[in-house]
């Protein structure tokens, strides 16, 4: 599924000399425009103070928060990679976001499964799977278009985003089979994706959580009261002195385990691993969820516990252990940023809001609903009552 919908384009599916080019340009041209500097943290806290002011419009009534942070976290990337958020009540950007929201409900039905293996087949028959390659080409013709209006509109002195950026090497190196149109849609397509998915799905998690340990909470509003207050924004500075959130928000990610199996990788030579022979080009996925949750770094790793980051006195503990974005060359490009908006968002949102969950409190189910890829959260509905 993954190789018909990118067809070896972009940054997750390339290899060789077209992954080193496209990941090298990519890494280059995010932190030009702003990625784990200033002024990206500007952006997060700017689109914070909207996501709170939308969040109070709710006046407490119990409603499912995804689609607020998914919207939140996609004009973070949208931003760099577009030039520009989207409003809120934009229906094209509703729809973008609905078409992913429902790409994450098909990737879980068997017959999506089952297309890994009978390709041939299920691409005659009717179901889900179409419905998801449907959507994928709905996707890719919006980014299509706002490529092609670039393009029209494209001033070489004065790129103002990543396309800017992407066309910008077209034209400086013409004749260069890596950098063309096709592929500049295929890697916005990943940023977007990337940028939109995983880090609104982690939110949406930590609130869930969060509603069972009403303890853990408290504990983190006093930090936030102490460190930040109520009359400014969260900003990154304030993280190290915040040792106890930092812990939160790191054992949600080793918690929730968000892509266990890894995106797949392959052996680049014949390979003897124990008593195993592995021929080259053999595609491999290396397991992260035994990392995540080893039961000699993290005691009793099926438990959520902000204490597998903390030490005795109350620092916060780094651990070699901690993969949620994976490890080597292809470790996740847009980590920095990740971590950036997890704390930011979250941190504004904790800031202002008591969660009072719909559902008595010991009813509250953290565990995930496992996709082909992922761990999602499953659906729920929460109030924000203000502080």
């Amino acid at each position: 599924m993954i190789e018909k919908l990118f067809k070896g384009l972009g940054i997750v599916t390339s290899n060789g000399e077209t992954w080193r080019q496209l990941r090298r340009f990519a890494l280059t041209t995010l932190r030009d425009f702003g990625m784990g500097k200033k002024g990206i943290e500007e952006r997060i806290q700017e689109e914070a103070r909207f996501l709170v002011e939308r969040i109070r419009n709710t006046h407490e009534k119990p409603f499912n928060p995804g689609k607020f942070l998914i919207h939140a976290v996609s004009n973070i990337i949208c931003s760099i990679v577009f030039g520009d958020r989207f409003d809120y009540e934009d229906k094209k950007f509703l729809n973008l976001i609905e078409m992913l929201d429902e790409n994450n409900k098909y990737q879980n039905k068997i017959q999506t499964r089952l297309y890994n293996f009978f390709p041939t087949i299920l691409d005659s028959l009717p179901g889900p799977h179409q419905k998801l390659i449907k959507n994928f080409d709905n996707i890719d013709d919006f980014i299509t278009e706002i490529v092609r209006a670039h393009q029209e509109s494209f001033d070489p002195s004065c790129p103002r985003d990543f396309i800017d950026a992407f066309i910008n090497k077209m034209q400086q190196e013409k004749g260069n089979s890596i950098f063309t149109v096709e592929s500049l849609t295929r890697t916005t397509l990943d940023l977007f994706i990337a940028g939109t998915g995983t880090t609104s799905t982690t939110l949406r998690y930590g609130l869930l959580i969060l509603q069972k340990y009403p303890e853990i909470e408290e504990k983190i509003h006093k930090e936030i009261d102490r460190v930040v207050g109520r009359d400014r924004s969260p900003c990154m500075a304030d993280r190290s002195q915040m040792p106890y959130t930092d812990a939160v928000i790191h054992e949600i990610q080793r918690f929730i385990d968000f892509l266990p199996v890894n995106l797949p990788h392959a052996v680049t030579k014949d390979t003897k691993l124990r008593d195993y022979f592995i021929p080259k080009d053999t595609m491999i996925f290396p397991l992260l969820s035994p990392i995540l949750h080893d039961s000699k770094e993290f005691p009793n790793p099926e438990k959520f516990d902000p204490e597998h980051f903390l030490n005795a006195n109350g620092t916060f503990r780094k651990s070699d252990y901690f993969l949620p974005f994976s490890t080597g060359k292809r470790i996740c490009a847009g980590e920095g940023l990740a971590r950036m908006e997890i704390f930011l968002f979250l941190t504004s949102i904790l800031q202002n809001f008591t969660l009072k969950p719909v559902a008595d409190r010991k009813d509250v189910d953290i565990s995930p609903i496992i996709t082909t890829l992922t761990n999602i959260p499953r659906p729920y509905e929460i109030s924000f009552i203000p502080r």
